[in-house]
Formats: structure tokens, sequence, C-alpha cells
């Protein structure tokens, strides 16, 4: 496997106030045989304050071992009080362009890119389904690169500001008092069209952070508008469930590359380089387990109940990529 560290934005062209010298980046799984292949971005979740690397390296070897060639997001994210507004859009936007400018490169077919986020990564792949005609890249050479996904998965995902919100992953992104215009604009059930690319849902019913209506409502605006969709709830599970393995369960997520930002900040803090209490970082790092300890998640009795529940939700992934080769086949056969 291929795998390089490609840094989305060069000098000069992102300005996030709290990066601390943090640049959004991917981490590239690539066969090596240089057959083309569709390319996945995988997108994970943590609320819009961290990108958690349980939804990172584990669907990124499914995909990859799928035949897919498999791009890790590590977007921006606000850990403390600094919105993001729309730079993890922007973010996400040109790692579909640069993907697609160097799809020889990457061994990739540009027509047949997709995206899969959990969480508020999901949140975030839906907003580039819904939103990829208003994102500008001032770099002209980007800008003339379709930034529009061929498909899309959301697990678990944030989709409305509205009744069902997950209110921090909206205040994380949108800040403590947004607009009226904003909140709009991210409750993306709103804003799918007959344009939107085809997705793929699914959540389970007993989710107790991301209410189950969420993935019910973009499905519903998916129905009515004419995309291509499918949608599947599951009886019961926690959130977060990433690919529902054991060892996922055993949190046995690999390098926690996608926590970079998270790390960079807790050392700026250390160091007093920002206007928090420098404790603060040391408390940073212990709690995303970056001291070089590994923090329990659940109780025993716990882990049981959810390895139980992994027997039914443990089976879409592979729902999810025979949808996909259902979308790519038929791609296909409308290009003959």
């Amino acid at each position: 496997m291929k795998g390089e560290k490609i840094t989305l934005w060069q000098e000069g062209e992102y300005h996030y106030p709290e990066a601390y010298g943090f640049v959004p980046f991917m981490i590239s799984y690539i066969h090596e045989d240089d057959e083309i292949r569709p390319a996945m971005i995988v997108v994970p979740g943590g609320a819009y304050r961290n990108v958690s690397p349980s939804e990172g390296h584990l669907p990124a070897e499914e995909f990859y071992r799928a035949g897919c060639n498999v791009f890790v997001l590590a977007y921006t994210v606000n850990l403390l009080d600094e919105p993001l507004k729309l730079q993890p859009l922007n973010d996400i936007s040109r790692a579909v362009r640069l993907i697609r400018r160097n799809a020889e490169k990457y061994s990739v077919d540009p027509s047949k890119l997709a995206l899969c986020g959990f969480s508020a990564g999901g949140h975030l792949c839906a907003s580039l389904c819904v939103h990829y005609g208003d994102i500008i890249d001032a770099e002209p050479e980007y800008q003339s690169i379709s930034n529009r996904p061929d498909a899309a998965v959301l697990a678990y995902p944030v989709i409305t500001s509205g009744e069902y919100a997950h209110r921090d992953s909206i205040t994380a992104l949108l800040g403590s008092n947004p607009s009226e215009d904003e909140l709009e604009y991210m409750s993306l059930e709103k804003h799918v069209t007959s344009d939107t690319p085809p997705c793929f849902l699914w959540q389970t019913v007993t989710d107790a952070t991301v209410p189950v209506e969420n993935s019910y409502l973009f499905a519903q605006a998916c129905r009515k508008n004419g995309v291509r969709f499918a949608h599947h709830v599951f009886t019961e599970g926690v959130h977060g469930l990433s690919v529902a393995t054991e060892r996922w369960l055993e949190r046995d997520f690999g390098v926690p590359y996608t926590l970079e930002q998270i790390r960079i900040l807790a050392e700026a803090i250390s160091a007093g380089e920002t206007k928090y209490r420098q404790e603060k970082g040391a408390e940073i790092l212990a709690d995303f387990g970056l001291n070089g300890q590994k923090k329990e998640k659940w109780s025993p009795e716990i882990k049981e109940e959810i390895k139980a529940s992994l027997k039914e939700t443990g089976i879409w992934l592979r729902l999810a990529e025979d949808w996909l080769d259902r979308i790519w086949a038929d791609s296909l056969r409308q290009c003959r």
C-alpha cells in the first residue's frame, strides 16, 4: 500500500485563527498495482470538536480491501471556542478537487469519487452534497475542477439544525449565536435537490447522541427530490459505531493521525502561546489519550451489550459496498 500525507492548502491559503500551525490534510491508502479505481474520502466525526481516530483508519482499511483507493480527511475542527463557519466545507471541497486534479497520480477514476462521513463528518459530507455549487476556490486551477461528489455514504449523520439537531456540532460549527440564515443553511434536509448525488444512509434507532430522525429527514428529502438513496435503520446500537467490529470495540484504531490539530493546539497551549491557561494543554492531551495512556470508554457490561448489537449493525459496510458497486455500474452504463 502506498500512503502519504497530502496537505490541502498551500502557504497563505489557510486562515483558521486557532490552527497554530496546523493545516488540514489527507492520508492516502493507495494500491500498489496502479489500477484505476474508485476514490473514497473517509470523513470521521467528532462533533466538529475533533476528528475521531475511531472513524479514520478502520473504515479506510475496509474500503481499501473493497477495491477503492482511499483518503482519510483531517479537516478543521473547533475544540474550544472559535466558530468554524465554512472552513470545514472549504476543506472537503478542496480535497475533492485535489484528488480529481491528481487522478492519474493517485490511480483513481475522477467520475467515481465517493465520500463516507460519520456523525459530524456525515454532516460535512452531506453539506458538500447539497452546497457544492456555492463553494468557490480562490485558486483557478482548483475552481475549474468539479467538487461535486459522485456518491456519499452517511453513517449516523448530523443533518438538521432544527428540532432534532445535535446542538454541540451546530455550536462548534456556527458559534453560540448563529443567525437564522446560518442555521437554515446548515439544516441540510432543506437543500436537497434533484442534483444532489446518490446517498446511502444508516443509523440505529437507539442512537442517544444524534437522533435517528436526522437520517430520516435527509432520506425523505432525497425521496421528495428524486435523488437515488438507500436508508438502513438498525434496531439498536450506540452512536459512533464506526465499522461495527470487535476491533473497533477494543479501540484498536491505529496511529491517531486524525488528532493532529488537537495535539498541535495542546502543545501551543502548554507553551503559553494562547489565551488559555497552560495546564489545559496537558488536560487536552490526556482527554484524547495523546499522553500515552489508553483510556477505557465502557464498562465490561456495556461492552458486552454493544458487542451483541454488532451482529446486526456489522453488515452496514457490505451493504454500502454493494450499493456503491451498483452506483458505479449504472454510471458506466449511462456513459455508453
